[in-house]
């Protein structure tokens, strides 16, 4: 497009030419023409940074992310007439319009790798640590781990030895989130901690700060500390909130997720009715509410209906689901034994009409409860019949005996050494 048409003169007066444009392909045509001036004097070069930061939102509003990353090659020759803090300020704000463009994610890698090779090639450390960091972002976000962790370690070592801590903050949350995506919770709450420590030596932006909390909430959840979970997701909640950041969305909605977990389901219709709680009413908080009803019933049918009426916001994401499974487990087994009660010997087909489930699902459940020691029983699969034996009541003066024979014994061996040392 822009090969066609001659240049013009990088000026303010070109500018208002774009921004008067009918409509964004006609702006951006302009813009192209306006990089395109040779010349090099420092009002053209302030003027071009103003035509690349429009070009970038015009292509942005119009998907064109292709056309981004080859603006970004194609600039690689001014990057040199400006200093390198511009430059970095450049391409990141880029990197990031790309990201805005839906489906973008293998573009996005592709993008990172290749500037990472210019800037290497160029020398320019600084902007080379932040586009790994980057990359790295977008690797655990498309699940390769192994790449992911092998771009931290050399990463962490490099930006450790230059002492950047702002950088070192966001690497080792990355890493901590990495850890905790590979399932290894050691290594992912000592990054955190590295985070942290890092984070107090200097000021972190909100932003930042609130996706430390939340990082440190989901690790207090996974170790089932909901309480100290649940205010971690509060302060990260308030930060988000503060900014009208669409992170406070999920602050919420695993805010909401533990008051569930610690059987204060009646909490969650308070929460969501509150001031804050009110502006992020949404799938998200509909799904923990469904979810908190169903446990205040007690009922499965409720869950699972639930779980099948809001699949993307409970099963897609891998916080809830995992939580979502240990109480789904739960309030199984405490239906179960509700159902039971009554009896000495049952019929399975029986319990799994009543509990409205697959009898197989119900065997196997009642199996893992009898091994669990739940409750005292067997299965007798020849007659498809479980037998429950009542529990054997301990009498409370067999302990009491057994203490008093256990003292009168330590008195009778104290008397004996103290006999043998007075006949010695």
């Amino acid at each position: 497009m822009s090969a066609m048409q001659s240049s013009l003169p990088a000026t303010t007066e070109s500018i208002a030419m774009a921004q008067e444009a009918k409509d964004a392909s006609e702006s951006i045509s302009i813009l192209y023409r306006v990089l395109e001036d040779p010349s090099s004097s420092s009002d053209a070069v302030r003027v071009k940074e103003l035509a690349i930061t429009n070009l970038t939102n015009y292509l942005t509003k119009e998907n064109r992310a292709e056309e981004l990353r080859n603006l970004l090659t194609q600039l690689r020759p001014f990057f040199a007439l400006i200093p390198k803090a511009k430059t970095a300020k450049i391409v990141r704000g880029i990197i990031d319009a790309v990201s805005k463009i839906p489906g973008t994610s293998d573009l996005q890698i592709s993008l990172c790798k290749e500037m990472v090779e210019w800037t290497r090639a160029e020398k320019r450390t600084f902007l080379r640590q932040r586009v790994e960091a980057r990359l790295a972002a977008l690797l655990l976000e498309s699940q390769e781990y192994t790449e992911a962790l092998t771009l931290l370690s050399g990463l962490i070592k490099e930006v450790r030895r230059l002492d950047d801590k702002l950088l070192l903050v966001d690497i080792d949350l990355l890493e901590s989130k990495l850890h905790f995506s590979l399932r290894n919770l050691p290594k992912a709450k000592a990054s955190l901690t590295a985070a942290r420590t890092a984070a107090n030596a200097i000021y972190v932006p909100p932003a930042q700060q609130g996706t430390i909390d939340l990082q440190s909430g989901i690790l207090h959840a996974e170790e089932k500390d909901y309480k100290t979970a649940y205010s971690y997701f509060f302060e990260a909640f308030e930060g988000f909130n503060a900014l009208e950041d669409a992170k406070a969305t999920f602050c919420l909605k695993y805010m909401l997720l533990c008051k569930i977990m610690v059987n204060q389901a009646d909490d969650v219709a308070g929460i969501i009715s509150s001031k804050a709680g009110l502006q992020y009413v949404g799938p998200d908080v509909d799904a923990m509410k469904a979810v908190a009803d169903a446990y205040s019933k007690r009922s499965l049918k409720y869950f699972e209906t639930a779980l099948r009426d809001y699949k993307a916001q409970l099963e897609e994401d891998p916080i809830v689901h995992r939580h979502l499974s240990s109480l789904y487990d739960t309030l199984l087994e405490q239906n179960l034994c509700r159902l039971i009660e009554p009896y000495s010997r049952v019929e399975i087909a029986h319990v799994a009409e009543m509990i409205e489930l697959p009898i197989d699902h119900v065997e196997k459940k009642l199996s893992q409860m009898i091994l669990d020691k739940k409750f005292s029983g067997t299965l007798d699969q020849g007659a498809g019949c479980l037998i429950i034996f009542e529990d054997s009541k301990t009498e409370a003066i067999f302990p009491a005996t057994l203490e008093t024979i256990s003292n009168v014994g330590k008195v009778v061996e104290s008397l004996y050494n103290r006999s043998a040392k007075i006949m010695a």
